[in-house]
Order: C-alpha cells, then structure tokens, then sequence
C-alpha cells in the first residue's frame, strides 16, 4: 500500500529548458533540462508499470516511434510504449505531430527519412494549454519547440529516432521502419464528461488519463486500487498527510486517499493503470454540496446529499 509524494529526477537534453518555472524550481543557464521524471520515494522500491514526466521544449524534440508489444518482445524488450500527452503551457506556434499525413509503405518511408522530408510527411497540429493527445506504438510523432507537457507512458525507453534536426545523434531507420504502424491517421478522442468531478482525456489499452476537478473545502475519497499517478494542474489541497500544489505529483496504489481541497478550485490529472475508466475512483465523504465548476449556480444550490454517495461513471460514458 502507498501514497507518496514523488520524489523529482532531472534529465538534461539538448532541445530543453534552462527554466523551468513555474512547474520546477530549477533555473540554471548553464545546462538545458528537457524532462522531470516523477519517481517512487524510496529509490530500491519496485518500479511502476507507468512513468509519469514533465517535458520542457526549446527546440523540437526527434521524430520518432515506438514499438508494440509484439515488435518488444521480437526485440528482447519487456514491452512496447504508448504514450499521452497534456499541454501545460504553448508559445502560439507550438506545434505536435502525431501520424503521417497519408500511408506510406516501408520503402517510400525509409527513402523519407534519408532525405530528411519525413519532417513535412508528418501531421503537425497546433496547440494550446489543455489539449491532449495519445500516441499509440507505431504512430510516428514529434513534440515541437515552445511547450511544457505532461506525458504518461508505459515504462520504457524504447525509442527509434527518424529524423533528428542534424544533433548527430544515431538514427534507428531499421528499427522505426519496422516499428512505424500502417494506420497512421489514428484517431483521439475528444474529452467526455464522466461527472461533475471527472473528464476523460485518454483510455488506452495501458492505462486511462483523466482531468479531475474539486471545487473549494470538496472533499473526497481517491480510489487507487490500480497503480495511480497525481499530477497537480492548479489550486491547493492535502491528499491525506500530503500538501500538495501546482507541480507537485503522488504515486498510490493498493489504498484509498483522503483528499481535501483548500481555499482554492483544485485540478489535477489522475493517470492510472486500467484499461477503461475506473467506475468509483471518487466518493464523497463530506455531507454538503460543494458548488461544482462544472455545474450551473442553480444546480450547485440543490439540498445535501449523502455522506454516501459515489462519483460514478454513467455506463453510456465506458468507452
């Protein structure tokens, strides 16, 4: 059983950040920081199924993919990686690539990244704060420069760079031939209301992204019966003996937590490692209605309801 504040270990990267406040105390012009990786608190704890970052952009990142379970474990590997991202911040040029624009088969591909075109065969699209997206194994994609995003992904670092911006660094053009997806126009789902409390973001075959939102003194029971990843968007609050604020991230699994909001609205991404999403992962437990920011006035003045009563997801919400 666990509820831990992470503890915070930074990666540099040459396409990083030398600030990385306000989500980051650090700020150092000598050495560039491309992402924070949110860590257990005991270091010879096991390791999670999912890791949780923060990624910092400067520069765009490498074109790459990722393999699939079947390609993984071809290759000797555990497993592939899926991943999903939230945008944090955006300068308004920052753009994300996820797909191709049209198929291309194994030797149109290979001759793309040879020539370095494969930077104009990607799908860019423009962002902004609260945008997500998922990057299923196989989907060729790119995180431009000018963003700070949340990613979620399985535990692993199988990459193949395609195409790098010329930092000299190995390309895996074998590798990401074979790992690149013939369905590369997959499809995102847009977020869905799961409750007053609860957006859907991601549901993917690893794990489910959702953005929670607690009004004021709301307080709540956390279900981390999975393996579960806070991240803290904005506002005030304890997560049983934890405070915690913007930037701040937990890891639970096996337990319940007691969150209690403060003076402030608290938002906070929830990831955890379930196919679809988890149909009690909030109870209340404080006997008066708290006014929603998802409700109108009128509703949130309706009469108390039970110490009881369970944040549901509908069945027509299960994806």
């Amino acid at each position: 059983m666990a509820v831990e504040q992470a503890r915070i270990h930074i990666v540099p990267k040459p396409w990083g950040r030398t600030d990385l406040r306000p989500w980051n105390a650090y700020h150092d012009t000598r050495t560039p920081i491309g992402e924070t990786w949110f860590e257990r608190a005991d270091p010879t704890a096991p390791l999670p199924a999912l890791l949780l970052k923060l990624i910092f952009t400067s520069e765009p990142l490498s074109i790459q993919v990722h393999p699939d379970e079947a390609l993984a474990h071809a290759l000797g590997l555990a497993q592939g990686k899926c991943e999903a991202w939230y945008i944090l911040s955006a300068t308004t040029d920052a753009r994300i690539a996820v797909g191709l624009k049209q198929q291309l088969d194994p030797t149109q591909l290979r001759a793309c990244i040879r020539d370095g075109s494969i930077v104009e065969c990607v799908q860019w699209h423009e962002v902004r704060p609260g945008d997500s997206k998922v990057v299923p194994p196989g989907t060729i994609h790119a995180i431009g420069a000018g963003l700070v995003l949340v990613e979620i992904q399985q535990r692993t670092e199988a990459t193949f760079r395609l195409f790098d911006y010329g930092r000299r660094r190995e390309l895996h053009i074998d590798m990401a031939v074979a790992a690149a997806s013939a369905r590369q126009s997959e499809r995102q789902m847009c977020p869905r209301k799961l409750t007053a409390a609860r957006t859907l973001l991601v549901a993917s075959p690893f794990f489910v992204l959702e953005r929670m939102t607690l009004a004021p003194g709301a307080v709540r029971e956390l279900d981390a019966t999975a393996e579960t990843w806070l991240f803290i968007l904005g506002g005030v609050g304890r997560v049983d003996s934890i405070e915690v604020a913007a930037g701040n991230a937990l890891f639970l699994e096996r337990d319940r937590a007691c969150i209690e909001v403060g003076a402030q609205r608290l938002q906070c991404l929830v990831a955890y490692a379930r196919s679809v999403p988890a149909p009690h992962l909030l109870r209340r437990l404080n006997d008066m209605r708290i006014p929603d920011p998802a409700r109108s006035p009128s509703r949130a003045s309706l009469p108390i309801v039970p110490a009881s009563a369970t944040e549901t997801v509908p069945l027509e919400a299960a994806p």
